[in-house]
């Protein structure tokens, strides 16, 4: 088979399921964090589609885009509805949205998402997702604000009991406030918590989505979750390595199919949380690379095996949860979401962008 570049398709797909789109004509949106994995999709689509959608521009925040050939800095070559801004998300906040005119609508997608990185940066981790927040909900109380997203995580669960799997909205979590992941999972919840208060206190339309095992296009082959690495071990025709039994289970969401529940989220315009991500198929960890494999060697005639290793890193596999699997029941019922990319497509469609990517056939 040859790789097929699945961003048209998948664009496409998402304009047709953002049933809500019409919320933000004459808008700007602003994204934090948006050279980020979460962000390539969101910003893609809304750049791509900016006439049809009416948006007045779209701004894109990040302190990690310094260079010409960021994926950023070539989409807003080709695209004056795009401004790029290099910057923390707090910084941008105290300055730049003040100067903002009309309607926006603000996603705060800015954060460290791995545990391997997070890990090595708890406290930028703790920065982004509680006073880069705080900064952006300070800043959103004097703009004409349509919709503000908050990007939590599926991680302010814990490790959830048998009983709790699906998971919903109302579970209160299992967390523990000490350890390597305590930085990530607790400021997640207290980011939870400040978007409740700004939207109890201040009337402000704040929404927050959890996402659950998103991957995709825009995720990097070095972000170390398991589908990037699973990937970048593909690419280098080296074995899928796990470096656990593999028996942690996980429920797993192709990026495109996650945008459209956030677009539903940031058009929804009240205060509420919403699982983002598939509820099916729960595949182990083993399950997953065996499909990784599978589609890997029908695409590309990849030729590695599943094998296990230990990892040099003693925390890597602490406070790591047994299971992930959201109730989507809530996200269906009030936003009209649902996810209908299945994994093995899902899997296809990434390792084709990152082949044409690294065979410079992206445009």
């Amino acid at each position: 088979m040859t790789p097929v570049d699945p961003r048209a398709e998948d664009l496409a797909g998402i304009h047709e399921r953002f049933t809500s789109r019409a919320a933000l004509r004459d808008s700007t949106v602003v994204v934090t964090g948006a050279g980020g994995f979460l962000g390539y999709y969101l910003v893609g689509y809304l750049v791509e589609y900016a006439a049809e959608l009416g948006l007045a521009g779209v701004i894109a925040v990040d302190n990690g885009v310094a260079s010409e050939e960021h994926w950023l800095a070539r989409l807003a070559a080709r695209n004056p509805r795009l401004e790029v801004v290099v910057g923390d998300a707090a910084e941008f906040a105290r300055g730049r949205l003040a100067e903002v005119r009309g309607r926006v609508h603000l996603v705060h997608a800015a954060s460290i998402a791995s545990p391997t990185t997070y890990r090595r940066f708890p406290l930028e981790t703790i920065d982004a997702n509680v006073w880069g927040l705080r900064a952006m909900l300070d800043a959103a109380r004097e703009a004409d604000l349509g919709g503000f997203l908050f990007y939590s995580s599926s991680e302010i669960y814990g490790d959830p009991p048998p009983e709790a799997i699906p998971t919903p909205e109302d579970y209160l979590g299992n967390v523990s406030c000490v350890g390597p992941r305590a930085c990530y999972d607790e400021s997640k919840r207290i980011g939870e918590t400040l978007c409740w208060v700004y939207a109890t206190q201040f009337g402000m339309p704040v929404t927050v989505v959890r996402p659950f095992n998103n991957f995709g296009p825009g995720m990097r082959p070095t972000d170390r979750r398991l589908p990037a690495d699973l990937a970048a071990r593909v690419l280098a025709g080296e074995d899928l390595e796990l470096f656990s039994s593999g028996a942690p289970s996980r429920t797993f969401c192709y990026v495109a199919d996650a945008v459209v529940g956030y677009l539903l989220a940031l058009t929804h315009g009240r205060y509420d949380c919403f699982n983002i991500g598939a509820d099916r198929p729960e595949l182990s960890v083993e399950a997953f690379a065996d499909r990784f494999r599978a589609v890997a060697a029908e695409l590309l005639g990849y030729g590695g095996s599943v094998v296990r290793r230990i990892s040099d890193d003693p925390d890597y596999l602490t406070g790591n949860p047994q299971r992930r699997c959201p109730d989507l029941s809530k996200a269906r019922a009030v936003l009209g979401y649902e996810p209908r990319v299945d994994v093995d497509a899902g899997i296809a469609r990434f390792l084709s962008h990152l082949v044409l990517e690294r065979d410079g056939a992206m445009a």
